[in-house]
């Protein structure tokens, strides 16, 4: 009996133009949580496709407990105890709970003798024990989509639980999760090691690493680097073997100088009374202005509703003195304002579509000869000076976006937004599940863009990013503005003690 539940030997895979995996490796022991980390792009998740059915291997072998085994497709992956919680979850809203966890093997009975049809009675009992098994007090008949996306989540890892799995892959599962979900996801893994279930766990946050896993496998442009047990591990020896090389600054050296206030709100409400209400601020030109606060704290919907997808009630908006009428995106796009969203898969990419319609989407107007023709040499050139001057990892700007990995999706979208030459750029998230390769340069980016005289709003989770890259921060709690500080005095506590406070 071999000590390995799961091993993958030398697996290769390519796409055009691009090797994703070149002989990688991966050994999963029962009862474990083996972290696999590496840069976005690495090839991570093209090695958990690979194991989950979704890819055919190009060479490479796979073996279940020393037997070899082949994988044709995740049904088959799933008969043989391999279960996955994708990061772009894709649930059905408009169907139950108990639906959404046994879509495609729904238990039946037959009707009239000899109809097979689906045993509802048989699927909610069922259902109900596993998110009772996993301590989540949902009714397996209510409409999946009126749970929020963390929840979404939980009723995910209830769907892998109840295949019985001997293998768990969870690919960034705490990416939309507040701390309190992430102590019960961890609970719900520690009970799982318990049963002898062996946990991938890919993740780009540190802390939950070192502190949940038994070991750690790294990889870097689709290879193998190697495997260690965790306890043995630092952050920084972490980082030096995922990105090759020593980063010595998380964050560069800032040589932006903040100058006159260029762009002020003043009182400004949401349409909805639970949502943010009388805000008002100001942003200096050349200035990073970040924007801090716990989950619910509503400033996605702030910034959101001075772009124009929110509808607001009273306030204004004012740049170099001039009140701008903002009633919809378009509005905010011609008074010079661009806003990078939170959810890049959602509202970011348009993944059916290639990296060059999507550089150039919100600026076509640039590039239209004679009013009805597109200049696709001028595009080319725009995806071009992009791919340059961002290090955009793509083999063309004719490939597929939603092939790219996160971080040089981000990276084409802040290209979107950079071809209308914007004065004031609001980016929510922008650094959200990306490694930390892509993060440092998504952060050169951003200290360039602010060195060059733009005004930058940017929204973080992350109390060490707003730290070390804001000139300001903005705290804000339960949607109203409750300080702002200076970026050299900001600090965990201060920060905190601001978004704590409730009226």
């Amino acid at each position: 009996m071999s000590e390995f539940v799961l091993e993958m030997r030398d697996v290769c895979k390519s796409f055009p133009g691009v090797k994703a995996l070149d002989h990688a490796q991966l050994r999963l022991r029962p009862g474990t949580v083996h972290a696999l980390m590496g840069e976005n792009g690495a090839g991570k998740s093209t090695l958990m496709k690979c194991m989950f059915g979704i890819y055919s291997m190009d060479e490479g072998e796979i073996y279940i407990d020393g037997q070899k085994t082949e994988i044709k497709d995740p049904l088959d992956a799933l008969g043989k105890g391999i279960a996955m919680v994708h990061q772009e979850l894709q649930p059905i809203p408009a169907r139950t709970i108990g639906e959404n966890i046994y879509l495609g093997r729904y238990p039946l009975k037959k009707a009239l003798g000899f109809f097979p049809i689906v045993d509802h009675k048989k699927m909610y009992e069922d259902a109900e024990a596993v998110l009772k098994r996993v301590r989540m007090d949902f009714d397996p008949r209510q409409k999946l989509g009126e749970l929020s996306i963390s929840q979404m989540q939980s009723v995910e890892i209830a769907k892998a639980v109840s295949a019985n799995c001997r293998v768990l892959i969870l690919d960034e599962p705490t990416s939309s999760l507040t701390q309190n979900e992430v102590e019960a996801l961890f609970r719900i893994v520690e009970d799982l090691k318990k049963d002898g279930v062996a946990i991938v766990y890919i993740s780009h946050k540190m802390d939950e690493i070192l502190r949940i896993s038994d070991e750690v496998t790294i990889m870097r442009d689709g290879q193998y680097i190697g495997t260690w047990e965790a306890k043995e591990l630092t952050t920084d020896f972490i980082i030096t073997k995922m990105v090759g090389r020593e980063l010595i600054n998380l964050y560069p050296k800032r040589e932006n100088v903040p100058g006159e206030v260029v762009f002020e709100v003043e009182d400004f409400t949401s349409i909805n009374p639970k949502s943010f209400r009388h805000v008002s601020f100001n942003l200096r030109k050349g200035e990073i202005l970040g924007v801090a606060g716990l989950v619910g704290a509503q400033r996605t919907e702030l910034m959101e509703g001075i772009f124009g997808t929110r509808s607001h009630t009273s306030g204004k908006v004012t740049y170099l003195g001039k009140e701008l009428k903002i009633n919809r995106p378009k509005d905010a796009i011609d008074h010079g304002i661009a806003m990078l969203t939170e959810d890049r898969r959602g509202s970011g990419i348009m993944g059916v579509l290639s990296v060059a319609d999507n550089i150039s989407i919100a600026s076509l107007n640039q590039y239209v000869d004679h009013g009805i023709v597109l200049n696709t040499k001028k595009i080319d050139a725009l995806v071009e000076e992009n791919r340059k001057k961002m290090n955009i990892k793509t083999p063309s700007g004719k490939t597929l976006i939603q092939s790219l990995s996160g971080g040089n999706q981000q990276k084409v979208l802040i290209g979107r937004w950079l071809a209308n030459d914007p004065d004031v750029l609001i980016l929510d998230e922008p650094t959200r599940g990306i490694d930390v390769g892509a993060k440092y340069e998504i952060y050169c980016i951003i200290a360039d863009l602010a060195k060059a005289g733009k005004s930058i709003i940017m929204i973080s989770s992350e109390m060490g990013e707003l730290i070390g890259m804001s000139d300001r921060i903005m705290v804000m709690c339960d949607g109203r503005m409750t300080g702002v500080i200076d970026g050299k005095d900001a600090n965990q506590e201060n920060i905190m003690a601001l978004a704590t406070k409730f009226e």
